[in-house]
């Protein structure tokens, strides 16, 4: 803790995550271990949160407008703590994408300040913090983009009041194939369209599902995770906002795939796979179908990363 304290400075990377997971809406997700931010933090005199730096993306510079020094603040509130900090950014995870933008800068705001501290919060105690970025970003304190991210691999949010989030299993084999259309998606409005009210069926159905996948994780069943992954509530509705949806998903099943469905709140969607050669066929596959859409588009295939933010 004392070496923690001498540091004046900590390079991050801060990791994307998927949130849902089709079956566990708000309260699962998963984090992903090549793509991501870069953050740099480092104390400064003024006693301020600044936001020193952002490239990549156009966001606000202001801290009390950007997540990442709203969640710092919290931090810093909880602790009684009038320390300085500068925060860069350097944002590789476009924002309104639907893998975890907002939570990358957040999450990875409260860990490297925490670690300039001398780490006073365990990780899962800094997820509250990282919630308010969430917050001010979507309107709504949700913690299943920055617990993973946080806490690395498959994360559950048991409750939220109180806040109690557990760790599941990683399968060393999974491997999360994300295509990005180039087209933004804010949080706040995806989540207006959503109903309020359920089917009693829909939701028996639902809760069944998000029982069988953390099953399905502890026992190693591959399987039985694949027909796990369904969503009768969120993705009827939603994914009539992403172009070519059921058109991919039809290609993941053709090919292999244990599951599709809506990173977060879309527009990117994802392919569970089972092993690098299923993944790599799929992601040909996605890659030839998208070319001629005239919709930019990225592509990733990643690991679970079950470290969550790094130190660089």
């Amino acid at each position: 803790m004392e070496k923690d304290q001498k540091l004046r400075e900590i390079k991050l990377f801060a990791p994307a995550t998927v949130a849902n997971l089709s079956c566990g809406y708000d309260v699962l997700g998963c984090c992903l271990d090549n793509v991501g931010d870069e953050m740099l933090i480092r104390k400064n005199d003024k006693k301020q949160i600044r936001i020193s730096k952002i490239t990549g993306q156009d966001l606000p510079m202001e801290a009390d407008k950007n997540v990442a020094g709203v969640a710092a603040k919290a931090l810093l509130t909880a602790l009684g703590e009038s320390q300085g900090f500068d925060i860069e950014i350097e944002k590789n995870i476009k924002a309104g994408s639907g893998i975890g933008s907002s939570a990358a800068s957040a999450a990875g705001a409260v860990f490297g300040i925490n670690k300039l501290l001398g780490t006073p919060f365990s990780n899962i105690e800094l997820i509250k913090f990282a919630m308010e970025g969430e917050r001010l970003a979507s309107g709504n304190a949700h913690a299943d983009n920055v617990a993973p991210a946080l806490l690395g691999g498959f994360s559950l949010v048991k409750s939220y009041n109180p806040l109690e989030v557990l760790s599941l299993p990683n399968l060393p084999e999974l491997r999360m194939l994300i295509l990005h259309p180039q087209i933004e998606l804010k949080t706040k409005d995806s989540r207006s369209i959503i109903r309020q009210n359920l089917e009693l069926q829909k939701a028996i159905n639902q809760w069944g599902n998000l029982a069988a996948l953390v099953s399905a994780l502890y026992t190693k069943d591959y399987e039985l995770l694949g027909r796990s992954l369904k969503d009768e509530i969120i993705e009827p509705v939603r994914s009539i906002l992403i172009p070519y949806f059921d058109e991919l998903k039809t290609l993941s099943a053709a090919n292999g795939a244990l599951g599709f469905g809506i990173s977060g709140s879309g527009p990117s969607v994802f392919a569970m796979c089972k092993g690098d050669k299923t993944a790599e066929k799929l992601k040909a596959e996605f890659q030839e179908f998208y070319a001629d859409k005239n919709i930019d588009f990225d592509l990733h295939l990643s690991k679970i990363n079950s470290e969550g933010i790094k130190v660089l």
